[in-house]
C-alpha cells in the first residue's frame, strides 16, 4: 500500500467511542478554564497585582487551557476518566487556599458570602461562557484534525465510519452551533426595524470566505494528492461547503419564519428528514451509492453526504439559533444566571433522554448522515460543555468576591447595581480589571481571529502530514509535534491580538 492508502485505511472504518467517555472528556476544557482562573486569583492575593506579563500569560495560558487537552487525547487517554477528579481536586485545593486565606483576613460568615454572591450584578452586555464555548470547539478541532493521524491519538476518538459516536463526529456538529450561537439572527436586537431579507443579502457576502476556501481545499487536496476520507463528505464537497451552505440557507428559512420560533423549525425539518432516511431509500443512496455499489457517478451520487447532510447540519444550526436568542435575554445578576443554569440542565437531561429513545426505536448515531438521533446527541453534549462553562464563569465570579480586586480574563465583569441614567434610563458601572486583562488573554487572542486559527491549523496539519511519516511516529515525538503545532498557532494569534490586528476582509 502507498503511504496516502495507508493513511487512509488509518482512519477508516471506525465506530466511535460510548457517550460517557465523550461526556467526560468535554469536563477537561471547564475545569482547565477553571484551573486557569483561581491561579490568577491566587497569585493577585499573594502579589497584590495581576500577571503583567504577556510572555508569562502566554505560557500560563497554553499550559493551563490547551497542553492538557493535548495529553488528554494521546497518551493520557487510558486514565481519561480519572482526568477530571484529577483536576477537580487540583482546583478544589486552590479554592480551599484562597478561602482559608482571605477568611484569616476578613472573617465574613460562608453564609453572608453566599447571599451577597446571588445578588451580584454582572455585565448583561457581554456572555463569557459563549465566546469561551467557540474558541474551545476550535482548539479542539484543530487538535483533533492533525492528532487523528498520529497513532497516539485512539481509533474511538476519529470520526465514525457509519455509525457511532466519536469525538470528532461531536466537533463537526459543535462547530455549526458556536457559530450559530453568534449568527447575525442572534445578535440583532430586536427592535430594530429592517427589511425581513436584509440579513440573508448580509450572509450572501460573508460567506464568500468558506466557499474561497473551500474551493482551496479542493483544489490543493486533489493537486497533491493528500488523503482523504471520501464517505466524510464525498469526491469534492468539504467541511466548508457545509458551514457556507448552512449559514445561507438558515438566513432564507429565518427571512421567512420568525426566529424566535427556529426550534420548532428545526424539529419538522429533523423529523421529516428522519422520515425520508427511514421510509424511502435514501439512507440507502447515502450509504451505498445508486447502483448499491458505492458508485461515484454524476456530481450529487460523488458528494452524496455531503449534500445530503446539510438537512441534518441545518436543523442544528437552527435550533442553535434559538439557543443563542435564549441566552442574550437580559440577566442582570448571577440569581438570574443560576435559574438559567437550571434551564440548561433541564435540556441537557430532556434531550438526553430522546437521544436514548431515538436510537432505540429509531437508529443509531450517524453523522455520516446527519440523521435525527445525530442532531439530538449534538445538541445535548453542547448545551452541557455551555452548561459547564457557565458554571465555571459563577464559580470564577464567587471566588473573585473572595479577593476583591482580583480579576480574570474572559470571565464575566461583576458591575455595581444599575443606576438612574438621563440617556439611557439605566446603566450598570463596570468594577474590576477585566478589560484590561483580556489583552493578555489567550481566549481573547484566539476569538479575535478565529477563522484564521482554524486555517492555519489546516494549513500546518497537511504541511505535517507531508513531512512526517505519523503513523509510525513514537510518543515523545508525537507530543512533540503536536505541542509546537499548537503553540505556533497560538503564538500567531496572541501575537495579532497584541498588535489590535484583526484579518478579517468581508
Amino acid at each position: 500500500m502507498s503511504q496516502k492508502e495507508l493513511k487512509e485505511a488509518f482512519i477508516s472504518n471506525l465506530n466511535g467511542t460510548s457517550l460517557l467517555e465523550i461526556s467526560a472528556g468535554l469536563s477537561l476544557a471547564p475545569l482547565c478554564l477553571l484551573c486557569r482562573g483561581l491561579l490568577l486569583i491566587l497569585y493577585y492575593l499573594h502579589h497584590g497585582k495581576p500577571v503583567s506579563s504577556r510572555k508569562y500569560s502566554l505560557l500560563l495560558d497554553f499550559l493551563v487551557l490547551v497542553s492538557p487537552l493535548l495529553f488528554s487525547c494521546t497518551v493520557l487517554s487510558p486514565i481519561i476518566f480519572f482526568m477530571p477528579v484529577i483536576l477537580a481536586a487540583f482546583c478544589a485545593g486552590i479554592f480551599s487556599k484562597i478561602y482559608s486565606q482571605t477568611k484569616r483576613e476578613a472573617r465574613a460568615p460562608f453564609g453572608q458570602i453566599v447571599k451577597e454572591f446571588q445578588k451580584t450584578y454582572l455585565d448583561p452586555e457581554y456572555i463569557p461562557a459563549i465566546t469561551v464555548f467557540r474558541v474551545y470547539v476550535n482548539v479542539l478541532t484543530s487538535i483533533s484534525i492533525l492528532a487523528v493521524d498520529f497513532p497516539q491519538y485512539p481509533r474511538r476518538y476519529a470520526k465514525a465510519e457509519t455509525y457511532g459516536t466519536g469525538v470528532m463526529d461531536l466537533g463537526v456538529g459543535a462547530f455549526i452551533f458556536g457559530n450559530a450561537l453568534v449568527c447575525p439572527e442572534v445578535r440583532q436586537k430586536s427592535c430594530t426595524t429592517q427589511p425581513r431579507f436584509s440579513s440573508l443579502a448580509r450572509q450572501v457576502f460573508s460567506v464568500w470566505p468558506l466557499i474561497s476556501l473551500g474551493v482551496g481545499r479542493l483544489l490543493s487536496v486533489k493537486s497533491i494528492e493528500y488523503h482523504e476520507h471520501t464517505s466524510e463528505y464525498g469526491v469534492h464537497w468539504n467541511f466548508f461547503f457545509t458551514l457556507a451552505f448552512v449559514r445561507l440557507a438558515a438566513s432564507l428559512l429565518l427571512a421567512i419564519f420568525p426566529k424566535h420560533k427556529a426550534w420548532l423549525v428545526a424539529l419538522a425539518l429533523a423529523v421529516l428528514y428522519q422520515l425520508l432516511l427511514s421510509t424511502t431509500s435514501l439512507k440507502v443512496f447515502i450509504l451505498h451509492g445508486s447502483d448499491g455499489r458505492d458508485s461515484r457517478l454524476g456530481l450529487l451520487d460523488a458528494n452524496r453526504e455531503g449534500l445530503l447532510s446539510l438537512f441534518g447540519y441545518l436543523a442544528i444550526y437552527l435550533a442553535s439559533v434559538q439557543v443563542g436568542l435564549w441566552l442574550l435575554q437580559r440577566r442582570a445578576s448571577v440569581r438570574g444566571w443560576l435559574e438559567a443554569l437550571r434551564g440548561l440542565a433541564l435540556a441537557v437531561v430532556v434531550l438526553l433522554v430522546l437521544l436514548q429513545l431515538c436510537q432505540a426505536c429509531v437508529e443509531p448515531v450517524s453523522r455520516r448522515v446527519a440523521n435525527l438521533p445525530f442532531c439530538t446527541w449534538v445538541l445535548a453534549h453542547c448545551l452541557l460543555l455551555l452548561s459547564l462553562f457557565v458554571l465555571t464563569d459563577l464559580t470564577l465570579v464567587f471566588t473573585k468576591l473572595l479577593v476583591k480586586g482580583s480579576g480574570v480574563p474572559c470571565c464575566w465583569k461583576v458591575v455595581q447595581p444599575p443606576v438612574p441614567s438621563k440617556k439611557h434610563g439605566m446603566e450598570a458601572v463596570p468594577v474590576g480589571r477585566e478589560d484590561k486583562l483580556s489583552q493578555l488573554c489567550l481566549i481573547s487572542a484566539i476569538n479575535k481571529n478565529q477563522l484564521l486559527f482554524f486555517l492555519l491549523a489546516n494549513v500546518m496539519t497537511g504541511a505535517v502530514n507531508i513531512l512526517i511519516d505519523t503513523i509510525h511516529s513514537k510518543a515523545a515525538f508525537t507530543l512533540c509535534i503536536l505541542h509546537l503545532y499548537m503553540f505556533f498557532n497560538c503564538l500567531i494569534m496572541y501575537i495579532l491580538h497584541a498588535r489590535n490586528i484583526v484579518l478579517k476582509f468581508w
